[in-house]
């Protein structure tokens, strides 16, 4: 089992495609995990990602696309270990929990961005 083992899941109310966009540009992905180095090796288009994982972690991450409602609901997951090998548990606490601050800061920033200007209770834009 790996020692660093994150799931996220942040809605969105704009379309799969939109979120998609946002993570199209392998550039991108240098901004959201610096420390990580990504290799695709599932592109699901509209659906999402699958990159295996190297830098800091060794294993493999995931984004999800859902369509959900008048939006998407974007999953994250991240399962990995550090390249040398498991970590202490207290170690790996503390991994597993500033992995999930930044998927959530990932998430939210994304949502603060694709949803600028989107009134509260309205349908997202196109």
């Amino acid at each position: 089992m790996a020692s660093v083992d994150v799931v996220d899941e942040t809605f969105l109310a704009v379309p799969p495609h939109v979120v998609a966009a946002a993570f199209a540009a392998p550039g991108s992905w240098r901004g959201f995990w610096p420390d990580l180095e990504l290799d695709v090796y599932a592109n699901r288009g509209d659906e999402g990602l699958r990159w295996t994982v190297g830098g800091a972690l060794v294993g493999t991450m995931e984004i999800w696309l859902e369509p959900m409602l008048d939006g998407t609901l974007l999953h994250y997951f991240l399962r990995a270990d550090p390249p040398t090998g498991s970590l202490s548990p207290r170690h790996a606490r503390r991994e597993v929990q500033r992995r999930q601050l930044d998927a959530k800061s990932v998430a939210l920033g994304l949502k603060l961005t694709l949803e600028d200007g989107r009134p509260a209770g309205c349908p997202p834009l196109p």
